[in-house]
């Protein structure tokens, strides 16, 4: 359904570029079809290069585009909704928000009109067709959704949820991202004080980290089967897990997760107009 459609990325920086090179690599979507913008347009000359229609006037990429995929930052979402309201056709246009903290009825009363909103969490897994994306909408159901979900599937998962969970979707997909390429740093790191170079040490804790969440994406186990699938009595690997427990290794993790679920629900109300 979305194939056939054009596409407009407002506000390209590091989610929205990586949402356009995963469409694009996915082989379900032509760059020709997909215009980009950005206010400094030459940040995204590289784009051009590849194909995609590039623009910095978002009025003139919601006239030419049917979805309009917004991602810039909260504190830029007002002024680029008073900018877009002219443009937006309730009867044609489909806009897919992956703006933190921005809720589908915040986003209509801004552009004073009812128009098709579909709230969507990934995350820039999508560069490399492994993003998590959340999906949220009025309804759960309809055309709109089912647009979305197409356009996400190809760039990773999807998963549609409510839309009061969309700031622990934030939390969980978005930011975990970080949160578990600071785990595997810290596991390199470890690697190299045992003794291994750090190129070496990188690759083998990003590929251990690889491995074990495609054990419980494809075995659909609990992390603790897996664990004791490689924890004997008085090993090598139990020891390593009872100490980064003590040292709060979990606890660390879970207060991390809740403390940027609550940053994300204030973030577009302190930057509000």
């Amino acid at each position: 359904m979305s194939r056939n459609k054009t596409i407009a990325i407002i506000g390209v920086g590091n989610l929205g570029g990586a949402i356009a090179r995963g469409l694009k690599d996915s082989g379900e979507y032509r760059p020709q079809n997909i215009i980009l913008t950005r206010r400094h347009i030459d940040r995204i000359a590289e784009f051009g290069a590849a194909g995609f229609k590039i623009e910095k006037d978002n009025l003139k990429a919601a006239a030419w585009a049917d979805l309009l995929i917004i991602t810039v930052e909260p504190q830029q979402m007002n002024r680029l909704l008073d900018e877009l309201a002219p443009a937006v056709d309730v009867d044609r246009h489909v806009i897919i928000s992956c703006v933190t903290g921005v809720s589908i009825r915040q986003i209509k009363d801004r552009l004073q009109k009812e128009a098709t909103v579909v709230r969507a969490m990934p995350n820039t897994g999508v560069a490399v067709r492994e993003s998590m994306t959340c999906l949220a909408t009025e309804g759960m159901n309809g055309p709109a959704l089912r647009m979305a979900e197409e356009i996400f599937s190809t760039v990773g998962q999807t998963l549609i949820i409510d839309e009061e969970q969309m700031a622990a979707a934030t939390a969980l997909g978005a930011c975990g991202v970080a949160f578990f390429l600071r785990a595997i740093r810290a596991a390199s790191q470890g690697g190299i004080e045992i003794g291994f170079p750090a190129d070496k040490a990188m690759l083998i804790a990003a590929q251990t980290s690889l491995g074990a969440a495609r054990l419980l994406l494809e075995n659909q186990t609990h992390p603790e089967a897996e664990i004791d699938r490689v924890t004997t009595p008085r090993g090598v690997t139990i020891s390593g897990l009872n100490t980064m427990e003590h040292q709060g290794f979990s606890s660390a993790m879970i207060k991390g997760i809740v403390t940027s679920w609550e940053k994300a629900f204030r973030l577009y109300r302190e930057d509000k107009d």
